[in-house]
């Protein structure tokens, strides 16, 4: 897919269900976002640290012959053997998805899983690049800086290792306060990162769910966010609404500031992806 094909993408993602609950929901979900007629949608690997990919492959497939849009298979290369990253590549290609993100991953806590043949996302960028090469490259980066670095130069040195290792486009992980993303792309910019810079944008709509992401994400909340929890933590249907609220307005600045792409997170919510997008949709 052209990761360039008008002024501000705007593209969704999705994860696929957990192994114990029913497949058809994924369906739904897509049926409940179709409406919106993406750009793109990415389909996470697995759920709940699941190392099966199966049904990533299978649902960005279906989003293509089903649906008709372009899909995006996410792809970590924790564990991930040469042999198997051609095996799953090859079957990307021949089920029409396009594009794939290059993601190093998490190795679970006691689960036995070693590095595998890629230590880092940019060594998979590079396979991929050398052997599928009409595949589109997608790489993350951190606002925030990454967990890992030292600090923010260090961040930027690797994501520009990434870019030259064949990322064609980036995706930022999530965040809350608009001058995190336009300090980073400044950084960006700066080191001479020119390909296209994604902002992640993830909708609050789950108390807990916030604050379990912003601990493993080490994402700052902002006392504008923090006012938005503190007045609405305890009303589910009100926090849903200033969750919803809060996004359009990080999307609607982030675009008059002439961002690449909105990725939005959707959490499988088509509820609330598409009050997001009734909102802002006009200005893409």
């Amino acid at each position: 897919m052209s990761t360039n094909t008008k002024q501000t993408t705007f593209s969704l993602e999705i994860f696929p269900p957990k192994p114990d609950l029913p497949r058809d929901g994924i369906y739904r979900t897509l049926d409940g976002l179709s409406g919106i007629s993406p750009d793109f949608i990415s389909v996470t690997y697995g759920a709940g640290g699941s190392n099966n990919g199966a049904e990533t492959i299978r649902i960005a497939a279906d989003i293509v012959s089903r649906y008709g849009f372009n899909s995006m298979a996410h792809l970590p290369c924790v564990g991930l053997t040469r042999e198997r990253a051609g095996e799953i590549l090859g079957s990307l290609e021949e089920r029409g998805i396009t594009s794939v993100l290059a993601l190093r991953g998490d190795i679970p806590e006691n689960s036995g899983i070693v590095r595998g043949d890629f230590p880092h996302a940019s060594d998979l960028i590079g396979f991929i690049r050398e052997n599928f090469p009409s595949l589109s490259v997608f790489a993350a980066c951190y606002p925030e800086v990454h967990p890992e670095s030292a600090d923010a130069q260090e961040d930027i040195k690797w994501l520009a290792h990434k870019v030259r290792s064949g990322a064609d486009c980036l995706i930022t992980q999530f965040f809350l306060d608009n001058r995190h993303f336009y300090d980073f792309r400044d950084r960006a910019r700066s080191a001479g990162i020119e390909v296209p810079i994604e902002a992640g944008i993830m909708p609050v709509t789950n108390k807990k769910q916030i604050e379990r992401m912003v601990k493993i994400c080490q994402v700052e909340l902002p006392a504008k966010f923090v006012r938005v929890l503190d007045r609405y933590g305890d009303n589910p249907e009100a926090l849903r609404d200033a969750g919803i609220a809060y996004a359009a307005d990080q999307i609607t600045d982030l675009i008059a500031e002439g961002v690449d792409g909105i990725h939005l997170y959707t959490m499988n919510s088509p509820y609330t992806a598409c009050k997001i997008f009734d909102a802002i949709h006009s200005m893409l």
